[in-house]
C-alpha cells in the first residue's frame, strides 16, 4: 500500500495524510489525524523509511553503547525504546566497546542515515586529543539539525544525563560505616572504567576511616568469583567484614565465591553491590545495593534527544545520585 492509498481511504489529501504519517511538525485538524491513522492501521500501511532519509531525517534515535552485554544497559535499551515509541520514534542501536575509533566510525556511518537524533551511553567520551575527531563530527551533526546527548559520565557540550557515581557510592560507604563495618575489602574493576574509579573514590569517602583494602578485578560475575578466591588464598580475607563490589555482577561472583568457600553471607561477612539489576533481588541472600534508576534516565535521555530544538541554549546537565537498599546480604557488626 502507497500513501496515495491511504489518503484516499480516510478522504483527506496527499499532504494531509503525509503530514500525519510523516511527523511532520504542522499541526493537523484532530478528525483528519484519526481518519488518517485509522486507515494506515486497516491498510496496514508502512512508511519507506529509505525514501525518507533522502528526503529529510527519519524518525529514528541512535543509541551509541560502549557494551551491550551488561545487566544495567539492558534496562536503558528498553526504556529508550519504550520512551521513544510514545512519539512513534524508533531505537537502533550499535557497540563499541568504548574504543575511540570505534566511536568515531560508527557515528559517522550512522549519521549518514540521517537519525533524529543520537545517544551516547558512553564513559569514555573525553574532550581529549584521541576524540577530537568524534567531537568535530558530534558538533557537525548538531549543525546539521541533528540532535547530540550523551547518557554518562562526560563533560562535552551536549545535553546529558549522568549519574555521580561518587556521590552514590559515597552513600554505600556511609552505610558500612554505620552498621559497624571496619575492615573493608572493596573490588573495583579495573583503572580504564572511569565510573569505577568514582565508586571507589565514593566508597572510601563515606567509610571515613577503617582498614581498607581493594583488589583489581574484571568487571564481571567471573571476575568478581577469582578476585575473592584469590584474595581468600593470600590472607587478604582474615578479619574482613564486608566486601564491596564495583557494580552488582562483581558482587554476585562474590556472593558465589563465599557460597563455594563456605563463607556465611552475612555472617561471617557483608556483601554489598551497586545498580540494582533484576538479578539482585533474586540471589540469595538478597543482594544490598545502590540503586540507580537506569530506566528512568535512559528515557529521560531520549525525551530530551526528541525535545524541540532551542537555539543558543547552553547544554543541560543532569545529575543522578541513587539509594541504598540494605537487603540480606548485609547485617550490622557488632
Amino acid at each position: 500500500m502507497t500513501l496515495h492509498d491511504v489518503a484516499r481511504a480516510a478522504g483527506v489529501s496527499l499532504a494531509t495524510a503525509s503530514r500525519v504519517l510523516g511527523a511532520s511538525s504542522r499541526k493537523v485538524a484532530a478528525e483528519y489525524e484519526r481518519r488518517v491513522l485509522a486507515a494506515a492501521a486497516e491498510l496496514n500501511y508502512t512508511p519507506d523509511l529509505s525514501a525518507r532519509a533522502m528526503r529529510g531525517r527519519t524518525d529514528t534515535v541512535a543509541l551509541v553503547a560502549d557494551d551491550l552485554t551488561t545487566p544495567s544497559i539492558g534496562m536503558v535499551v528498553a526504556a529508550m525504546e519504550r520512551q521513544a515509541r510514545t512519539v512513534g520514534a524508533f531505537v537502533s542501536v550499535a557497540q563499541t566497546r568504548g574504543v575511540p575509533e570505534r566511536q568515531f566510525e560508527t557515528v559517522r556511518t550512522l549519521c549518514a542515515f540521517r537519525p533524529r537524533a543520537l545517544v551516547l551511553t558512553s564513559t569514555r567520551v573525553e574532550g581529549t586529543a584521541r576524540n577530537v575527531r568524534l567531537i568535530e563530527e558530534l558538533r557537525a551533526y548538531e549543525r546539521s539539525g541533528g540532535r547530540v546527548v550523551i547518557y554518562g559520565s562526560v563533560d562535552l557540550p551536549f545535553d546529558s544525563v549522568r549519574f555521580d557515581d561518587r556521590a552514590s557510592a559515597r552513600l554505600v560507604g556511609e552505610h558500612l560505616a554505620a552498621t559497624g563495618h571496619r575492615r573493608i575489602l572493596i573490588l573495583s574493576g579495573t583503572p580504564d572504567r572511569a565510573f569505577a574509579a568514582e565508586r571507589h573514590a565514593g566508597f572510601v569517602a563515606g567509610l571515613a576511616g577503617g582498614d581498607i583494602d581493594a583488589v583489581e578485578c574484571e568487571v564481571s560475575r567471573q571476575g568478581g568469583y577469582d578476585a575473592v578466591m584469590t584474595a581468600l588464598a593470600a590472607g587478604r580475607l582474615d578479619g574482613v567484614d564486608a566486601v564491596v563490589g564495583v557494580n552488582d555482577v562483581v558482587a554476585i561472583g562474590a556472593l558465589s565465591a563465599c557460597r563455594d568457600a563456605g563463607i556465611a553471607v552475612p555472617g561471617r561477612l557483608s556483601v554489598t553491590g551497586f545498580d540494582d539489576v533484576p538479578l539482585a533481588s533474586d540471589v540469595t541472600p538478597r543482594l544490598a545495593t545502590l540503586a540507580l534508576p537506569h530506566a528512568a534516565s535512559g528515557a529521560r535521555a531520549v525525551e530530551m534527544a526528541l525535545a524541540e530544538v532551542v537555539p543558543g541554549r547552553a547544554p543541560i546537565r543532569e545529575v543522578v545520585v541513587g539509594t541504598f537498599l540494605p537487603r540480606e546480604s548485609c547485617a550490622p557488626r557488632r
